[in-house]
């Protein structure tokens, strides 16, 4: 059954958020390739054009989160180490920090920096790695996140090291904690995103439309991380007593265990997967 307008709003034009979902679901941790024709069957179920699968396989090739193996005329892709830590990383966002920060300890890192215009790449890789990591601008060239954050292998990557200024620090008077919450996100935005994600799952009958259970996972998993990655996991201690993430949280984890036996019983009926050991074959 195809999609209707509602659900193709949740699961159409983002074959990449769905092929990281793919892989971390069932190609993380297997020493093994999957052929991009089973790759391609498991995506229409989504509504995801062969078109826009090679075209995603091709890109993440490129970027080295995928090598291409050949067995006659049939092509296989299977993660690199740099994927496996991208994944990895996903994995313990969605299963094990949680949605809702309850162990916070009063500490915040801030990040400090300054770049040339000349370097305007490199400032929004920055940018895009310290949102990732949790953080939010307090003002121009400062930013700063709940807790103790391990800065400097994002500074290292983009060698950035002579640029940038990292410490840790708690609020003092008259700056309170939760005003830095505030002013340094959107913490109205987050909640819409989480009442969005109830919207959309917290029902009888979630995506009617989709033809199974794998599908259904994939998009799950997919909306989950996206919302998991915009998080900053701020304290609960400043957040409202209804905040939305934690029914959310507890909304993905239990469609997630149902979706989970049906879902993998049909991907292993449709993955054709070769042993690999690493390179490029």
């Amino acid at each position: 059954m195809p999609p209707t307008a509602d659900d193709a709003l949740t699961y159409s034009a983002r074959p990449q958020s769905l092929m990281l979902s793919f892989l971390g679901i069932h190609a993380l941790g297997r020493d093994s390739a999957i052929s991009s024709g089973s790759i391609i069957e498991v995506f229409d179920r989504v509504d995801v054009s062969e078109e826009a699968v090679r075209s995603t396989l091709s890109r993440m090739t490129s970027r080295g989160l995928l090598t291409r193996h050949r067995r006659g005329r049939r092509v296989y892709f299977a993660l690199t180490d740099h994927a496996t830590g991208v994944l990895a990383d996903g994995e313990r966002r969605v299963w094990e920090t949680g949605a809702v920060n309850r162990t916070w300890d009063g500490n915040w890192t801030l990040v400090g920096f300054s770049l040339p215009d000349s370097r305007r790449s490199d400032r929004h890789d920055l940018r895009s790695k310290l949102i990732w990591a949790g953080f939010g601008m307090l003002q121009n060239g400062l930013w700063v996140a709940p807790g103790i954050k391990e800065v400097a292998p994002i500074v290292d990557e983009l060698g950035l090291g002579d640029h940038v200024t990292v410490f840790t620090a708690q609020h003092a008077k008259p700056t309170e904690s939760a005003d830095l919450a505030r002013r340094a996100f959107d913490v109205e935005a987050i909640a819409d995103r989480y009442r969005a994600f109830l919207a959309r799952w917290d029902d009888d009958d979630p995506l009617p439309s989709a033809p199974d259970d794998l599908a259904r996972q994939l998009v799950l998993h997919t909306d989950w991380l996206q919302l998991v990655r915009q998080d900053p996991h701020l304290p609960a201690e400043h957040l409202d007593a209804d905040w939305p993430a934690i029914r959310a949280e507890t909304v993905f984890r239990q469609l997630a265990n149902h979706y989970d036996p049906a879902a993998a019983r049909i991907a292993e009926s449709l993955l054709d997967e070769i042993p690999v050991s690493g390179g490029v074959a």
